[in-house]
């Protein structure tokens, strides 16, 4: 891999190397991490620091809207030490994360690993999580009455490795989870010091549900609002949605806030099935707006039909001279007089309603309803300027309404989403993608595989982006450097690692492991369970296959053979017959007999996959780390951090990795 060597200055003042080969580890590296590492200490009873607070002050010639500090976000070394103590952790525990459930019973995994009965694992883990729900995080010494934990050695047995301690072991992946480190920067603290001292936009009452899925609903709104905060504070109008898919986030960003976003997807079905959304999204769109004004636009209706009728009555008294013009009886014709049927509360709510569509005009222009002034076009000039009666009057604020619309349609023409079709790289030149890129934001909503790092990548290679915000999925989908240290490979840029300090380490985790961090344990502590049957018959399969076929491997995927399956007989027919294997030749009762064999053993089963559960946010705490630290090691990154944006039992992958440039 293409490397360059970099010298920087430490937190201790002495210059530290950062080449990958580890022949030259940094200072801040080489620490003893039992003695040194803050988040070791804080397992093992000592408290840990807490972050202060510093400022993101622009530049100058900044564009940004706002000089309100952002809040603090923990610098490169403490992240480091963090690390430190997770990899030690992870060290051991990843061999539990890296066995496959298929090979449970072929292998014996269970006895391979651990050293608990699977009772105590399951009574154990499912205390935890129950606890984890209905508790603050707590350092794993106050948990345990502040005995802390004091070593390794009661979490896996020192000469075996296998695991002898359900209790410690569950602390352990308790404290190294993003939330217990305290890297998480809050998300209302981080919208608060966005806005400064503004309102918070709050545009139309939109319920996105109404066209998304629940799920997709509730991180479509979150992401949206927090990209468009970042988007007024850096004063942006541009943003760029990697792996934009079906287009919903673009389109809301587009419609709600008035950006202009390129939404770019690889799959070309995507672009035409987002384009046809997002006209579909339009259309609702303004439906949805016409009818929250509905009421708004009946007033103004019926006033303007009660002023015709004062007009006739007016001009009848004209024609038969009974109208006096004297100034007394100009003073006392009010309001009321000519729209007896509005109270002065109305004909005040009316005019609030009027001057709110002069001072935010400009929002309502955004949002490309054809309908934004609507209301002026139907209210009488009088209800307006009850004082003003000219013609001239009149017709100038016909000729503003024009100007009004031909600016809003203008404004349409750019506040639009783009769905864009291109396979996205670490290398790809986002001019020849875009061809009027400018200053932008790059956003992406549960990027899979290496697109979130190469999200980060793009970012820093490219002067025109001036902030990311990138929701990560899929990790097992990413590609690690030294995963087959022995296999050859020209690829150069890789999902996993991307910071220094794990390229010195040479670290991988493993597909298997990387599998495991996209367990969720939120969902699984809310008593979504996990699908223990049919990962039982899977692995009761495999073995038949090995035992019957001589098969230790396969290669390939029986797929979601279970939800069509009657019983596991049933499963076992159509599982060898899909993967090409010879049914005929394995009677019935044989089949049911590995059945009986492994049914007793089926908590086994459970208990393990419980343990990967609670290891899973460990692990993904590792991957986030990484993209952090990487664009901590930046120096053109102003402000960078993780945030936590979904809850976590409606979207588990719910960390956005954030970051914004020195301003010019």
């Amino acid at each position: 891999m293409a490397y360059q060597a970099r010298r920087r200055e430490t937190h201790t003042g002495r210059s530290q190397s950062t080449s990958p080969g580890g022949s030259n580890p940094s200072p801040t590296c080489s620490v003893d991490r039992s003695s040194t590492d803050p988040a070791w200490a804080a397992l093992r009873g000592a408290p840990a620091s807490r972050p202060g607070w510093r400022h993101l002050q622009p530049g100058r010639g900044s564009a940004m809207a706002a000089s309100s500090p952002l809040p603090a976000a923990q610098d490169l070394p403490t992240l480091r030490a963090k690390l430190q103590g997770l990899l030690r952790f992870l060290r051991q525990a990843l061999s539990i994360a890296n066995a496959h459930t298929v090979d449970f019973y072929t292998e014996s995994v269970w006895a391979q690993l651990v050293d608990v009965p699977p009772e105590t694992v399951l009574e154990v883990l499912r205390a935890t999580t129950a606890e984890d729900r209905t508790s603050e995080a707590r350092p794993p010494a106050e948990a345990e009455g502040g005995a802390g934990i004091t070593g390794f050695s009661k979490i896996f047995c020192e000469t075996s490795q296998k695991l002898v301690s359900v209790e410690a072991f569950a602390l352990a992946a308790k404290y190294y989870s993003i939330q217990n480190l305290g890297i998480c920067t809050p998300f209302e603290q981080l919208l608060v010091a966005l806005r400064g001292n503004k309102e918070e936009k709050t545009g139309d009452n939109v319920k996105p549900d109404e066209f998304m899925n629940l799920k997709k609903s509730h991180e479509v709104q979150a992401m949206s609002e927090l990209i468009s905060s970042v988007a007024d504070y850096c004063g942006i109008k541009q943003v760029i949605d990697l792996g934009s898919g079906k287009g919903y986030l673009s389109s809301y960003l587009s419609l709600k806030y008035g950006l202009k976003v390129y939404g770019i997807d690889s799959s070309n079905t995507n672009t035409h099935g987002a384009q046809e959304r997002n006209r579909k999204l339009k259309k609702h769109w303004k439906v949805y707006h016409t009818r929250s004004n509905l009421d708004a636009n009946d007033l103004a209706l019926k006033m303007a039909k009660e002023k015709k009728m004062q007009d006739q009555v007016k001009n009848k008294a004209d024609i038969e001279g009974v109208c006096n013009n004297s100034p007394a009886n100009q003073e006392m014709m009010s309001t009321s007089d000519f729209l007896p049927d509005f109270s002065s509360s109305v004909i005040s709510n009316i005019r609030k309603q009027m001057e709110n569509l002069h001072v935010h005009s400009h929002r309502e222009e955004n949002l490309c309803f054809e309908n934004a002034f609507s209301l002026i076009d139907f209210l009488p000039i009088n209800a307006i300027e009850p004082t003003s009666s000219s013609q001239m009057l009149k017709r100038k604020m016909s000729e503003a309404n024009r100007e009004r619309r031909k600016t809003t349609s203008k404004s349409n023409e750019s506040n639009i989403y783009s769905p864009l079709t291109s396979f996205i790289t670490a290398d790809s030149e986002l001019h020849d993608i875009i061809k009027d890129l400018e200053d932008c934001l790059m956003v992406g909503l549960h990027t899979c595989g290496d697109l979130a790092p190469n999200t980060l990548r793009i970012f820093t290679s490219n002067s025109e982006i001036k902030g990311v915000c990138s929701v990560g999925c899929c990790y097992h989908l990413l590609s690690e450097e030294f995963e087959n240290p022995h296999k050859e490979c020209t690829q150069e840029k890789w999902g996993f690692p991307m910071c220094h300090y794990l390229k010195e380490e040479r670290w991988s985790c493993g597909r298997n492991a990387r599998m495991s961090a996209c367990l969720a344990l939120e969902r699984v502590a809310v008593g979504q369970g996990l699908p223990t049957e049919s990962l039982f018959y899977r692995a009761v399969l495999q073995d038949i296959i090995k035992d019957c076929y001589g098969i230790t491997k396969c290669d390939r995927y029986v797929g979601k053979i279970y939800s069509k399956s009657s019983s596991f007989l049933d499963y076992v027919r159509k599982s060898l017959k899909k993967l090409g294997l010879d049914e005929s030749k394995l009677p019935e009762k044989m089949i049911m007999d590995y059945y009986e064999k492994y049914k007793t053993r089926m908590n086994e089963l459970e208990a393990f996959n419980m343990l990967k559960v609670v290891l899973a946010p460990c692990i993904e705490t590792l991957i986030l780390l990484d993209r952090l630290c990487y664009l901590k090691e930046q120096e053109d990154i102003a402000w960078s951090a993780l945030v936590k944006l979904f809850d976590p039992v409606k979207s588990p992958r719910c960390y956005a990795v954030i970051a914004l440039k020195q301003q010019q």
